[in-house]
Parts: C-alpha cells; sequence; structure tokens
C-alpha cells in the first residue's frame, strides 16, 4: 500500500474510532444511573452489560496489538456479559474510558508501513488493516446498541446525536452556506465529519 493512502487510512479510522467513542459518551451521558442496568427483555443487554464486553474486548485485541495474539488468555470473554447487584455507574464509565485507553494507545502509534503487518486474532492472520477494521465495524455495531437503547430509555427526554427529525433541508443550507467560499490550508475543500 502506498505510504501515503496508508497514512490517510490511519489517520481517518482513528477519527472513525473517535466519532464512535462520542456518539457513545453524549448516548451514555443522557441516561441517570439506573437506566445504565435496564434490559428490554431477558435475552437483551444493558448499557452496562455492553459496555464492559466492549472493555473487554478493547483491551484483548488492543494490548500489545502487533505483538500477541488479539485474544488474550486472561480474557473471559463470557464473564463480560455478567454484571453484578453491586456495580454502579461509575464502575461502567471506567471500563468504557479504559477500553477506549487500549484502543487509542495502539492505533495512534502506527506508522504507514505497519498497516500490512500481520496480526493474529485467535490464531487466524489478519493484516493491521484488517484487524483495524474488524474492530471498526464490532465497535460501531455495539455503539449503535448504546445509542438505541438510550433514546428507547429517554423516549421524547432524547436529545438528538445528529440531525433532527424534520430538519434536514435547513441542515444542508447551513453546511452549504458554511462551506461556499472555505477553503482549507491546502486550497482544497473542506471535509466536515456530516451528521448522517
Amino acid at each position: 500500500m502506498p505510504e501515503e493512502l496508508a497514512q490517510h487510512y490511519l489517520e481517518n479510522v482513528t477519527s472513525e474510532f473517535r466519532y464512535l467513542k462520542k456518539q457513545g459518551d453524549r448516548a451514555m451521558a443522557q441516561l441517570d444511573d439506573e437506566e445504565f442496568f435496564v434490559t428490554l427483555d431477558p435475552e437483551s443487554n444493558s448499557v452496562a452489560i455492553i459496555v464492559k464486553h466492549l472493555a473487554g474486548n478493547m483491551r484483548s485485541r488492543w494490548m500489545d496489538f502487533l505483538t500477541s495474539d488479539g485474544e488474550k488468555p486472561d480474557r473471559h470473554r463470557d464473564q463480560e456479559f455478567i454484571v453484578d447487584a453491586n456495580t454502579k455507574r461509575a464502575d461502567v464509565i471506567e471500563w468504557w474510558e479504559r477500553g477506549w485507553k487500549y484502543v487509542f494507545g495502539a492505533i495512534e502509534p502506527l506508522r504507514p508501513e505497519d498497516v500490512t503487518r500481520t496480526v493474529t486474532i485467535r490464531r487466524e492472520p489478519h493484516t493491521v488493516l484488517q484487524a483495524i477494521n474488524r474492530q471498526l465495524g464490532h465497535y460501531a455495531t455495539h455503539v449503535g446498541q448504546i445509542v438505541f437503547l438510550a433514546k428507547h430509555l429517554k423516549s421524547t427526554e432524547w436529545k438528538t446525536l445528529s440531525v433532527p427529525r424534520g430538519q434536514s433541508e435547513q441542515f444542508n443550507q447551513k453546511m452549504g452556506e458554511l462551506l461556499k467560499n472555505k477553503k482549507d490550508e491546502t486550497g482544497g475543500p473542506i471535509h466536515l465529519k456530516d451528521s448522517s
């Protein structure tokens, strides 16, 4: 992979992970303490359980990312789906923050030449690019579940994380005006993260 493209990929994927974390942060901030532990039915996971699972996955996948298998021998995945009655909101937030530290601690130091290196997950070989994309998809699924649960639990009190319903035209017009004559430092167009 050309170095410039690999560097662009690493910058972009880091931005995508930061966006996912921000979405999760903003959704969980709207929940009260009890809502972290609500399940919709016996087969559902609460926000607390989803976060515990994500944190366990993040530690396993990203600790010693380039030098050890992504499924660490001390990971007990089934335990990630059990939250006991003594667990508090602060515990859940601490898991969340610690998990993301593993992600960014592994991705930010990567260099373009690392993108095509081989790492393993459960002994299965992946390029670094494949391993990163695998986790990006996994985390997007679970952050989406957190957002869904938070929106469901807050109902009419929910504060949207994207363009409010019925306001797409106004948003598009505002963005068009904002970007009309702006250029970035290279003279090219400015690219802003859209609000889905």
